[in-house]
């Protein structure tokens, strides 16, 4: 038996308690997972309150990082006693757990399980983002929404690295300067100020070659107006709410934009993709191009409260819990 978080009814924070659960042993290509480190997503609060549908009762969580401790019939590339991070979804919060062999990476030895933990979905997110949705380049201007989030203080990092001018959004001044640490050479406080009015001021109304929105509602349409012609709108995420549908035509009239949703499920969906993506991070991040930030690490036993801290916006960077 060991202990999981487990959602019966989906609903708010409270719906997530702490049961012990027996788990089945790895079935061929599978492997048996001691978790060190568990990732938290945004995407597990849209599971827990049922936004994204999985059967009850479920264990949430996406990602982790710990150690081989068995091995199903056919796994190759994985030993008993490897250090693992894994991207896979559902059954996360746990202190064990069974991942397909297809999912799982290997850590360098001294690679910290927190790190790793917290680094999976977020980085991977940022590096489809980066390097195959739009091949940032030197010189390129981009816009990324909620820049002192988890995936925005990497997304600031590595397109840095890449040589962008990189203008952010962020919700207070404390955000204001991780965004600007990250890397972002404009920070638009937009609470405050009207950023499409701000963009176009920055930029001389040279405007964006691409804009990166995890945010959603709140930041559409205004965030055409921060293209030049022929810009790239990516929708990666919807914190503040969905995008509603609108009328197509409207990319016509703000200069011949394109616009995309993509999901990282289907840039990492070939396990040959996946490690290729996962390669790319880990060279980055060892190198110290980017650092991966971590708000904090927490108990198991107190998923609610930080489920509460992410709901509420509250965080920035990555939170962990330790099993």
């Amino acid at each position: 038996m060991v202990k999981a978080v487990r959602v019966h009814e989906t609903g708010g924070p409270e719906a997530m308690r702490i049961e012990d659960v027996e788990l089945p042993p790895p079935g061929r290509g599978e492997v048996l997972v001691r978790n060190h480190a568990i990732g938290v997503n945004f995407i597990d609060v849209y599971f827990r309150k049922g936004l994204y549908p999985a059967p009850p009762p479920f264990t949430p969580g996406d990602e982790g990082a710990g150690e081989v401790i068995e091995v199903g019939k056919g796994v190759k590339d994985f030993e008993v006693g490897d250090r693992v991070a894994y991207l896979a979804s559902l059954g996360a919060y746990a202190q064990e757990r069974v991942v397909a062999e297809d999912r799982l990476i290997k850590l360098p030895k001294r690679f910290p399980y927190d790190v790793a933990a917290a680094m999976l979905l977020k980085g991977l997110t940022a590096q489809y983002l980066l390097r195959q949705t739009h091949k940032v380049k030197a010189g390129d201007v981009i816009l990324v929404h909620a820049a002192a989030g988890g995936v925005g203080l990497i997304l600031c990092q590595w397109a840095k690295a890449l040589g962008a001018h990189v203008i952010g959004t962020v919700g207070s001044p404390e955000k204001a300067k991780l965004a600007k640490k990250a890397g972002a050479k404009h920070v638009i406080l937009y609470r405050e100020e009207d950023f499409a009015a701000r963009v176009k001021e920055i930029t001389k109304g040279e405007l964006c070659d691409v804009v990166y929105d995890g945010v959603g509602k709140a930041t559409f349409p205004a965030s055409l107006d921060c293209l030049k012609p022929l810009g790239l709108f990516v929708s990666f995420g919807s914190a503040s709410g969905p995008i509603e549908a609108f009328d197509i035509g409207l990319l016509s009239a703000k200069g011949s934009l394109f616009a995309t949703r993509p999901s990282l499920n289907t840039y990492a969906a070939k396990h040959k993709d996946f490690a290729k993506m996962a390669r790319d991070l880990l060279r980055v991040v060892s190198s110290g191009e980017v650092t991966i930030p971590l708000h904090g690490t927490y108990p198991l036993e107190d998923v609610v409260s930080v489920h509460r801290a992410l709901e509420d916006r509250e965080t920035t960077g990555s939170m962990v819990l330790i099993p």
